[in-house]
Formats: structure tokens, sequence, C-alpha cells
């Protein structure tokens, strides 16, 4: 949990040691945490790779002091590294597909990013594809690129896993998360196989989403309303490694709403849909597991929460689900 109980230097100080709470809807016997990333400063779990990414890259010397980051982004990310950005000495330029949160597009501007917006049509690989274009026409610019730079699982493998596994003396069970980029669970996957071989982990994306194509099946490609995972073109997200993992769990929509409300209602959390959907996967293995369908090296399911649904109150995130535009 976040104590900082001395005077910080900066805001990049504050990055991290996120409380981890419990949710309260599980099974006794096999309780269920999340990490609540929005108690970051830029309220989401992707201000750890924000700062991580850009403090490595400018070490390695990709970029130097003054020069340029560009990034394909949803939103929670560009926060992230703009927040990291400006404190490092780096000028940042985001590529948005139009659909994704104002919101969000909105708090980039005010940290001082440029965001370029591309067709929703072309989805996040039009985003990426716009992004290295303005990189070649820039001297010293650089582009990230977290679906497929190593830097944003090791984030999560060398910060968030650790805080989990400290705050529960070591003992976990399952770890549970959703897959944009697959970053997080990543990271926490290939820390939490290391401390127990047999830990158990499940990738977490919205029905219509196409990570399930990794294990060999032919899901059903569609549009979804959960925002901040899930995959239209697995080409693009290279860091998942299917050896990692041994479920993909696809969340409706609807399961997604209506767990996020139930979150709030009645555990106090204003968290957004890809919560929603980790945290129904989240209750579903707790559930297996006490019913002795599943085994687990340790008694407990961890999942992250990744940000705030003030992100998203401008969609309709809390109306009826029909009016949730997504």
């Amino acid at each position: 949990m976040t104590t900082h109980r001395e005077p910080l230097d900066s805001v990049l100080d504050t990055i991290g040691e996120t409380p981890l709470v419990r949710v309260h809807a599980a099974p006794e016997s096999v309780p269920v945490y999340a990490k609540l990333e929005s108690f970051n400063p830029g309220a989401s779990v992707k201000d750890r790779i924000g700062k991580y990414m850009l403090e490595r890259m400018l070490e390695r010397g990709d970029v130097s002091e003054g020069g340029t980051v560009i990034e394909p982004t949803a939103g929670n990310t560009g926060i992230g590294i703009a927040v990291a950005a400006r404190q490092l000495g780096l000028q940042a330029v985001f590529v948005v597909p139009e659909r994704f949160s104002k919101e969000k597009q909105q708090l980039m501007r005010a940290l001082g990013a440029e965001v370029i917006n591309t067709p929703t049509d072309d989805g996040m690989g039009g985003a990426i594809e716009r992004a290295h274009e303005l990189a070649a026409e820039l001297d010293d610019a650089v582009v990230p690129q977290q679906f497929a730079n190593p830097l944003n699982s090791e984030a999560h493998y060398a910060t968030t896993a650790p805080e989990i596994y400290e705050a529960l003396d070591g003992e976990v069970g399952a770890i549970v998360a959703g897959c944009g980029t697959a970053g997080t669970l990543m990271g926490m996957a290939r820390y939490g196989r290391e401390q127990h071989p047999d830990t158990y982990v499940c990738a977490v994306e919205p029905e219509g989403s196409m990570y399930a194509a990794f294990a060999g099946e032919s899901p059903e490609e569609a549009d979804y309303k959960t925002e901040g995972i899930g995959t239209h073109n697995p080409a693009t997200n290279e860091l998942f490694d299917p050896e990692l993992v041994d479920e993909i769990r696809a969340v409706a929509d609807r399961d997604a709403h209506d767990e996020l409300k139930r979150l709030a209602r009645e555990e106090g959390h204003l968290v957004a849909s890809s919560a929603g959907a980790a945290a129904v996967a989240s209750l579903d293995v707790a559930e297996r597991a006490a019913r002795g369908d599943l085994d687990l090296p340790h008694d407990s399911v961890v999942t992250v929460f990744p940000d705030s649904a003030e992100r998203y109150l401008s969609k309709g995130i809390y109306r009826s689900f029909e009016q949730w535009e997504g």
C-alpha cells in the first residue's frame, strides 16, 4: 500500500506501491485481491511502463534528452508516458484512434503532449503505422511501441509482481489480468512462475477479441465495448507468450458492465470495464478452485484493476448497458 511519509522530489517517485485490496464477492476459502492502479499519479497501470520504458531507453541511448517519444496508444499509455516524458526532458507525441476516450486525450494534451488521431476503422494497426511514419520524419525520435517492446512486460516483472508477492508473503495461487498489449500479464506471469511453476495464469479478453487464436482456437471476431484490452489483430501483440498462459478467458461486455457497476455499488471501487472483465474472470477462477475443480499452489487469486471509471463517464459507463457507448 502507498505509504509516502516523507516529501518526494518528483511525481515519478509516486509511481507504484499501489494498494492491494480484497474483492469481497470471492469465496472465503480462495480470496481474490486486486491491485488498484488508479492510485498512480496518472491514474492508471500505464504510469509504470511510462516511467520504466523511458528511463531504460534514455540509459541505453535509444533517445537522448530533448528528443521525441512517439507512441500509438488508446490513451492510458499516452498519459503514463506524458507524465514521465517532461520530467525526463523528452517531448511526447501520441497517435490515437478516434473512438477512444476523449478524457484520456484531453489529459495527454494537458500534460504537454501532442495528440494525432487516426481513423477508427484503421484500429491500432493504423496508429502503429502512422507513429513509425512520424518518427522517420524527425531527428532523434523513437517509438517505444508498447505492443512489441520487452520493456513493457519487464516493468511489471520488476515492480507490479514483486509488490503483490511481498504483500501476500509469496502465497499467490493464480494471476489473472486483462490483455491489451499483454505486458502486464506477461511480466506478472513470468515472475509468478519463477516463484512457483504451478502458478495458474489466466489471460482476459472481451468476447469478439482474438487472443484465443494464440491457443489454436478460432474465435469469432466482433466489435466490443470493453476498452483497453483485447485485440483484433494478434500479429500486433508480440509480447503475448501462450506458453505462460493456462487459460484465455473471453468475458462478454454485458458481464463486464454488470460487474463494474457491482464493484462500485457494493465494494466502493470506481473502476472501468477492463477491471470489470478482470473481476469476472478472477471470481470464476476462485470459485472453481474453491469447488476443487482447479488446483492452485496457494489459495489466492490476484488481479489488476487498471484505471478509474472517471475516464469513461462521457461514454455513459454507469448508465444502462444499452446506453453505454463503449
